[in-house]
């Protein structure tokens, strides 16, 4: 899937990004690269980096090597105002707070776009009506945050970026709280608003999520980009292996067309494996998951 629209403008570049915490390094000269209208999914094991680049890529850290910018323009030099504008991140863990309604919240996805003195007015208030019916969480609109799931809580969050109207989405682990219907409701919606146009950067935890939503992944390991391209070129038994230590067979769905991984065994379980990608499968089913593979690259490319 495209999701691109025809357009090659460059939306988010962040080159040789680097960030470490008390001499640990959790980014290590990290390049990334989404055009306008474009759905990259950010995979890699716990602790690769994935959570920690959304952060500094909108400058909620301050990464201290390297460069980004947002549509050609370098993310330092743009004022916070300006920068809540054009990207919204919805971060992994919903931030508890206190004594606003959910409506609240979302309403507050609209202060970038006003003025210092202004307050919402019909207008703003559509908008959040509206992100709030997109995520289905109107139904919520009286409530306060403590009573709802850590589920309902997320796609309330998600609905105060989609009321930034961001240009840039970044959503960390958007569907780890979600029941598998919302879990496909949500990155269905995504995918929608990228072919409208929307630049989405998502980490993601479901390597077959990752492949059947997203236009590119990006696998990140011990802060380092181990792999980048299309889900064919990149969700393959030995990266998968590299990656996460887990022995695994690649194969095609038959019902979405999309790559699907089946972990087979994690390579530490026996000693020596590592290296000795799939042999736990028959020769003829890795044989067939391997051509599909390069069936699906040529197809694709």
């Amino acid at each position: 899937m495209s999701g691109q629209n025809g357009m090659a403008a460059s939306a988010l570049d962040a080159r040789s990004v680097t960030f470490s915490v008390d001499a640990k390094r959790l980014l290590d000269r990290v390049d990334l690269h989404a055009d306008r209208g474009q759905f990259i999914g950010l995979i890699g094991p716990n602790g690769a980096g994935k959570s920690t680049l959304l952060r500094a890529i909108s400058s909620v850290l301050k990464f201290q090597q390297g460069a980004v910018s947002l549509e050609g323009e370098d993310l330092r030099s743009l004022g916070a105002k300006r920068i809540a504008s054009t990207l919204a991140l919805v971060p992994q863990i919903a931030p508890y707070t206190q004594g606003f309604t959910t409506f609240e919240l979302v309403l507050m996805g609209r202060y970038p776009h006003m003025g210092r003195l202004q307050v919402e007015g019909e207008h703003d208030d559509r908008i959040a009506g509206e992100a709030m019916r997109l995520t289905e969480t109107e139904a919520f609109a009286e409530r306060t945050l403590d009573t709802l799931s850590g589920g309902e809580r997320q796609r309330v969050f998600l609905a105060r970026a989609l009321a930034q109207e961001p240009r840039i989405l970044l959503l960390d682990e958007p569907t780890s709280n979600l029941d598998i219907l919302h879990q496909l409701k949500i990155l269905t919606l995504v995918r929608q608003l990228v072919d409208d146009g929307l630049t989405a950067v998502a980490a993601i935890h479901d390597l077959n999520l990752a492949s059947r939503f997203c236009d590119r992944l990006v696998v990140l390991a011990e802060g380092r980009v181990l792999a980048e391209g299309l889900a064919a070129e990149v969700l393959t038994p030995e990266t998968i292996e590299e990656a996460f230590g887990v022995r695994s067979a690649v194969h095609r769905d038959p019902s979405t067309d999309a790559l699907m991984i089946s972990p087979i065994a994690a390579v530490d379980d026996e000693p020596g494996a590592r290296g000795r990608v799939g042999r736990t499968a028959s020769a003829a089913q890795y044989g067939i998951a391997r051509r599909e593979e390069s069936e699906a690259a040529s197809a694709i490319g």
